[in-house]
């Protein structure tokens, strides 16, 4: 059993990760399958809650138990599911990336902290081909889908509902106020997956390489018009000049791994990005105030390049173009047949 207050401190920490609009009550007795009244009486802590109800909701709200009864194991619990290539759906998995980021939206106050090794997924949607060519990859190079075995790129097509499901992803990530932390070699990876493609055949027509690397640097130039406004917007629109939602700092350091932070309503979250495309999460506060006070260290050591710096983030961005020409230059003119 867990005594009085240490239950009240525990209910206490479940109204603070819910949504705004959520009723404490309402939750617990669904999820309990007990009545409001029932739910009314653990919450003030006049029934004491048993040990498989709270491993129900620890588990249901992500809630490390050792840290809410200040048991000091050395333990930081991680919650995500190992994505399994075997029987990975890419329209669940964006439709919870969209959940999270509605989830995030509903916070009173709310920012979000992108260390960024890649250009963040949220991006490519705005881009039909570029968003295909990125599914295609992982779904042929990293997961080794059987169907994508023997399949060129242009045999590849995204299907409208993932399309439509990336698109509500962009314009929610454009609501959330956003400071991302780049570095130059965030936008290679993209270049070496064009590239290796290209050397191999897997994209098999030269139209279609240059098309993607358009719309590579197009991307590019789109992050520089935002972080020149310091605002989010989708490509196609005209910055209101309000927003002011959008930090960029460049970095010469090289970046480990993408990683976010979130704080909603002063809650933290840390995303730890794995295995490319995995994710897993921590609401554990003795991490997330360590992973906070990293990237506080990082953006410190970096220049701030949005709304500011304009010779700076010229420059950084210019560099950046130059890698995506440079890259399409040795491409196209190679002796390979397309």
């Amino acid at each position: 059993m867990v005594a009085g207050e240490q239950q009240k401190l525990f209910f206490s920490h479940i109204k603070s990760v819910l949504p705004a609009n959520i009723s404490l009550v309402d939750e617990i007795a669904e999820i309990l399958n007990v009545s409001n009244d029932s739910a009314y009486r653990r919450i003030r802590g006049e029934k004491p809650i048993t040990f498989d109800e709270i491993q129900i909701l620890c588990q249901h709200f992500h809630i490390s138990f050792d840290r809410m009864m200040d048991v000091h194991s050395d333990c930081t619990v991680f919650y995500g599911k190992n994505i399994d290539g075997d029987s990975f759906d890419f329209e669940t998995y964006l439709k919870e990336i969209l959940f999270n980021l509605k989830q995030f939206i509903g916070a009173k106050h709310k920012m979000l902290y992108y260390e960024a090794q890649d250009i963040p997924l949220f991006y490519h949607f705005q881009f039909a081909e570029l968003a295909s060519f990125k599914y295609f990859f992982w779904m042929k190079s990293v997961l080794y889908y059987p169907a994508f075995n023997k399949m060129n790129f242009e045999e590849c097509e995204l299907k409208d509902a993932l399309i439509t499901t990336g698109k509500e992803i962009i314009h929610a990530y454009n609501q959330i106020p956003s400071a991302e932390l780049w570095v130059l070699e965030t936008v290679n990876s993209t270049i070496r997956q064009i590239e290796y493609y290209a050397y191999t055949g897997v994209v098999k027509n030269k139209e279609t390489i240059a098309l993607l690397y358009f719309q590579l640097e197009q991307l590019i130039e789109h992050i520089r018009e935002q972080a020149e406004h310091g605002e989010k917007f989708l490509i196609g629109e005209k910055p209101t000049g309000k927003k002011n939602n959008y930090q960029l700092y460049c970095n010469e350091v090289y970046l480990g791994h993408n990683a976010i932070m979130v704080e909603t309503d002063g809650i933290l979250t840390s995303f730890i990005n794995h295995a490319v495309l995995n994710f897993m999460f921590t609401h554990d506060d003795t991490f997330c105030q360590y992973s906070k006070r990293a990237m506080e260290r990082n953006m410190k050591k970096s220049v701030l390049i949005s709304s500011v710096s304009e010779k700076e983030r010229n420059q950084f961005f210019n560099k950046m173009i130059d890698n995506i020409k440079y890259s399409k230059s040795e491409v196209l003119n190679t002796n390979t047949k397309y």
